[in-house]
């Protein structure tokens, strides 16, 4: 009995194969790793538990068959003949549930026979078969699209973000997600980036339409005005505080054979009148030379946009600014100052763009609170994303499952497996003990029945 008790399923025990793949789970859950867990441990003694149960009744209804052919056989009565018949049957039952269960993990008693040892030999293809079976039945897009919209996503998510804790975390876990992005990306290579795509995007584009349309809007609105009232205020203070700047560049340019004293009262006489004419254009809204200034710009408005001379001239000194280091050294600081800008308004709590993100998520989750139709699209948009990967992922994800399968040792597949289902496979044992005597008791008293 011992060599049968041997035969069984695989007793606990045994090193670990430090070959063996690792599969992380939970505490408790299936793993294959190089040492067996404490979990593992205690579910190990417990299948030795059930098999040396499972196995003490198959002796004790061996004892009970001997007992009771020997009681037969000394004219004990008829009750000896139907106590041997159950208890016959019994380990009938025993041996072909122990050979059942044992075929699963390993060759009972070493023996090769066929469709035995089904987990170890059979272990790649019943990965690739649990692989199809969860392609099949889980990541179908009928199955998805229905147990999302069981879930109803859209509802949860709409209450969830309605509640101003919740928008507090999720405004916090952006900002770090943000600060994160922003702190992973090189300055040089998004400077880079920002300058070739500013420089590219300017040199494809045509400028003097546009600053032509603009410059036209601005001289019909009168929004340029008030330039020129800054202008000419500017430049009459200048003149009131470098008249001898005037005088001097006046008598500087004049011939060498005039007397000095007439130079200094033409540079005198220069400077008044430019004086003059400054604060008249400066007081005088109708001045004939703010009319001169307005005709000049409507003329090269209009020159900017219908002009082909006027238009190829514009677009050769943009390329010609866009060609100067200086000016590529401002697109791409450019970057630096917004990254500074980002990062600094990220991580301020009280910061606009953090205020203005916790308004914006109460505020969706208050939406798709009450309206419905919002609340359908958020979930038609879930699905949606959620088949499109089933879909366009499946092949990668059953692949994982028969991939890791594949890769597990079969040995000590087998002694994890049996670790944690062998202790439920000794009650088939037990069960094929008991049924089977009570069908030999009830065969065995229907033939005596049907004989007589």
């Amino acid at each position: 009995m011992k060599r049968f008790h041997g035969a069984g399923p695989a007793a606990a025990g045994g090193g670990a194969n430090a070959a063996d793949g690792v599969m992380p789970g939970r505490p408790g859950g299936f793993a294959l790793g190089g040492a067996d867990s404490a979990a593992d441990a205690e579910k190990r003694r417990g299948v030795r538990r059930m098999k040396a149960l499972a196995a003490g009744l198959l002796l004790a209804v061996a004892l009970v068959y001997a007992l009771a052919k020997w009681a037969q056989a000394a004219g004990a009565g008829g009750w000896a003949a139907y106590v041997a018949a159950a208890a016959e049957a019994g380990m009938v039952g025993a041996l072909a549930d122990w050979f059942a269960v044992t075929a699963l993990f390993k060759r009972p008693m070493g023996l090769p026979i066929p469709h035995t040892a089904i987990i170890p030999t059979k272990k790649d293809q019943l990965g690739r078969q649990l692989g199809d079976f969860v392609g099949e039945n889980f990541l179908s897009p009928e199955v998805v699209r229905l147990r999302l919209r069981s879930v109803g996503i859209g509802s949860r998510l709409a209450a969830w973000l309605a509640d101003p804790a919740h928008a507090d975390r999720v405004t916090a876990e952006l900002a770090t997600a943000l600060r994160g992005a922003l702190t992973v990306l090189r300055d040089t290579d998004v400077q880079a980036v920002v300058g070739e795509t500013v420089t590219r995007r300017a040199e494809a584009a045509e400028v003097a339409p546009g600053i032509g349309a603009a410059l036209e809007r601005i001289v019909a609105d009168g929004g340029h005005r008030r330039v020129v009232d800054l202008v000419c205020a500017r430049a009459r203070d200048w003149l009131v505080l470098h008249g001898d700047s005037v005088a001097a560049a006046v008598t500087g340019g004049a011939p060498g054979w005039t007397p000095r004293f007439v130079d200094r009262k033409v540079g005198e006489r220069v400077h008044k009148e430019l004086l003059r004419f400054v604060t008249e254009m400066r007081d005088m809204p109708d001045h004939p030379a703010r009319g001169a200034v307005d005709r000049f710009l409507a003329d090269f408005a209009h020159d900017l946009q219908a002009d082909d001379d006027t238009r190829a001239r514009v677009e050769r000194l943009k390329s010609e600014l866009l060609g100067r280091g200086e000016v590529q050294d401002v697109i791409a600081s450019a970057w630096s100052a917004v990254r500074g800008m980002i990062v600094a308004a990220a991580e301020d709590e009280h910061s606009e763009l953090r205020r203005r993100t916790r308004e914006s998520v109460l505020s969706l989750g208050t939406r798709m609170t009450a309206d419905d139709r919002l609340r359908a699209k958020v979930d038609g948009w879930l699905e949606d994303a959620a088949v499109y990967v089933v879909t366009t992922y499946q092949n990668e994800i059953t692949a994982l499952i028969t991939d890791t399968v594949a890769s597990w040792d079969a040995e000590h597949t087998s002694r994890k497996i049996e670790a944690h289902i062998g202790r439920d496979l000794q009650f088939i044992r037990i069960n094929g003990t008991v049924v089977g005597a009570l069908a030999g008791l009830c065969i065995y008293a229907a033939s005596r029945l049907l004989g007589a």
